[in-house]
C-alpha cells in the first residue's frame, strides 16, 4: 500500500500542502526543532489527544483549534514540552499561534501547535519566533522530510508514509509525520502523528473516523508504560483532490476509514519498533476473551511487564513471566485453557509448560520482530497490541535525557 519513494514526500504528498524544519536554537544539540505544515485552502481538521490530567499547553490550545473544524497549519517544535508552565505556557502557545498566523495570512486558530521535549521548561520564545518565521519563508512541496526531522527527540530516525486510493474516479492522497519512541503508552494518541490529506470530507465524519482508527491503533502500543503530557493526532483534509464530497458514512467513507488505519497503525508500530534502547519489536496477539477491552487488557499486561521486556532483551524463552502477566491482568481466565506461543511455537499450553525444540525456540528469540500469541480459549474476540523489548541503552537514555 505504501511505497518508499512516495513515503519520503509524506504530508506534502497531497495536493494543496507544503511544508518546513528549521533550526532554531531550541535543542542544546543543534538539531531541527521547529517545523511547520501549510495549506493555502482552509482544511477541516480533526484531533485526538492525550488523557493525561496534566496535559501540556500545547494541547489545550490545538484541541480549541479542532473545535472549530477547520485550520490552515501546523507548527510544531522539540527540544521543549511546554508542559507544566503554567500561565506562561499557555501564552507562548498562543504567542506561537499569532506568530504563524501572522506570517501565513490565517487567523490564530488556524493554527494547531504540538511540542515535545522536557517537561517543566518554558518555551524559548525568542527562538520559537525566529524559527517559525524562517519556516514560513521555507515552506516548499518537498519540505516533508525536513519536518520530520524537526519534530523528533530520541527517535533514531524519522517516520514518514504516503499514499493513494481512488474515490468516484479522482485520486484522493493521504500523507504522514510522526515522532515517537519513549514516554508511550495507550488512552491517548501517541506523541505526535500530522496527517495530511487532500479529501472532500465532512469535518464531523473525519473525527469520527479518527477516533475510531486511533483506539485500535495509536491506543495499542506501549514502550515503557508511561503516558505523555503532550500526545496528538491531527487530520487536516482541504478537499483539493476534487473528489465528491463525503457526506454520509458508505463505501467512499469505509475505504477512508480502511486507509487511515493503515497509515495509523504502520507508523504506530514504527514507534514501537523505534523504542528507547529497543532491540526487539513485539508484536502481542490476544485471542479467545469476551470482549476486545478484555483482550486488550491482557495484552497490555504483557507489553508493559519489565520482567517480559528485559527476558525477550536477553534472548530468553522465559513464558514465565507472560502466562504470570496474563494471569493478573484482571480478567478471568482459566490456566487450563490458555495456550502461549513465540514465534509460532508454543511455549506453555493447558497449566504447564509445554515441550518444544530448544533451537528452534533460540532462533526465534534470536529475531528482531517476534510475535507472542495468547489464546484464553474463552471467546470470540482478540486484541493486537505492540511493545519492544528494555535494553541497558533505555535506562542509559533515560537517566541521561535532558534534551
Amino acid at each position: 500500500m505504501f511505497s518508499e519513494e512516495n513515503a519520503k514526500k509524506g504530508v506534502t504528498y497531497p495536493k494543496g500542502f507544503q511544508a518546513a524544519g528549521v533550526k532554531a536554537g531550541i535543542k542544546k544539540s543543534g538539531n531541527p526543532d521547529v517545523a511547520v505544515i501549510y495549506t493555502t485552502k482552509e482544511a477541516v481538521v480533526a484531533g485526538t489527544f492525550t488523557q493525561n490530567q496534566v496535559a501540556a499547553a500545547p494541547v489545550y490550545a490545538s484541541k480549541k483549534v479542532v473545535a472549530t473544524g477547520t485550520a490552515h497549519a501546523v507548527v510544531s517544535n522539540s527540544g521543549c514540552a511546554n508542559a507544566c508552565t503554567g500561565a506562561q505556557g499557555d501564552a507562548d502557545a498562543a504567542k506561537t499561534q499569532e506568530v504563524a498566523a501572522a506570517a501565513l495570512g490565517c487567523e490564530p486558530l488556524d493554527v494547531i501547535v504540538g511540542s515535545t521535549g522536557v517537561i517543566g521548561v518554558t518555551l524559548p520564545m525568542e527562538k520559537v519566533e525566529k524559527g517559525v518565521k524562517q519556516a514560513v519563508s521555507e515552506l516548499a512541496a518537498d519540505g516533508s522530510e525536513k519536518a520530520a526531522n524537526a519534530i523528533i527527540t530520541t527517535d533514531t530516525h524519522t517516520k514518514a508514509c504516503a499514499t493513494s486510493i481512488t474515490l468516484g474516479g479522482k485520486e484522493v492522497r493521504f500523507g504522514a509525520i510522526a515522532k515517537g519512541s519513549g514516554m508511550i503508552r495507550p488512552n491517548m494518541a501517541t506523541m505526535l502523528c500530522y496527517v495530511t490529506t487532500d479529501l472532500a470530507i465532512d469535518q464531523k465524519l473525519l473525527q469520527e473516523a479518527l477516533s475510531g482508527v486511533v483506539e485500535t491503533t495509536f491506543n495499542m502500543i506501549s514502550i515503557d508504560g508511561d503516558m505523555s503530557t503532550n500526545d496528538m493526532v491531527i487530520v487536516l483534509a482541504n478537499g483539493e483532490a476534487g473528489n465528491e464530497k463525503i457526506t454520509a458514512k458508505g463505501a467512499d467513507y469505509d475505504k477512508v476509514v480502511e486507509t487511515l488505519h493503515a497509515i495509523c497503525q504502520g507508523m504506530a508500530e514504527r514507534i514501537a519498533a523505534d523504542g528507547e534502547g529497543a532491540t526487539k519489536f513485539l508484536t502481542i496477539h490476544v485471542k479467545g476473551t469476551k470482549s476486545f477491552a478484555d483482550a486488550k487488557k491482557v495484552g497490555m499486561a504483557v507489553a508493559n511487564s519489565p520482567l517480559v521486556k528485559t527476558a525477550f532483551f536477553g534472548e530468553d524463552p522465559n513464558w514465565g513471566r507472560v502466562i504470570c502477566a496474563v494471569g493478573y491482568a484482571g480478567v478471568p481466565m482459566d490456566p487450563e485453557k490458555t495456550v502461549v506461543s513465540f514465534g509460532g511455537i508454543p511455549v506453555y499450553a493447558h497449566g504447564v509448560g509445554a515441550q518444544t525444540d530448544t533451537e528452534k525456540i533460540a532462533k526465534v528469540m534470536a529475531e528482531h520482530d517476534i510475535t507472542i500469541d495468547i489464546d484464553l480459549a474463552d471467546g470470540d474476540s482478540e486484541a493486537t497490541v505492540w511493545t519492544c523489548d528494555f535494553s541497558y541503552e533505555y535506562v542509559k537514555i533515560n537517566g541521561e535525557y535532558h534534551t
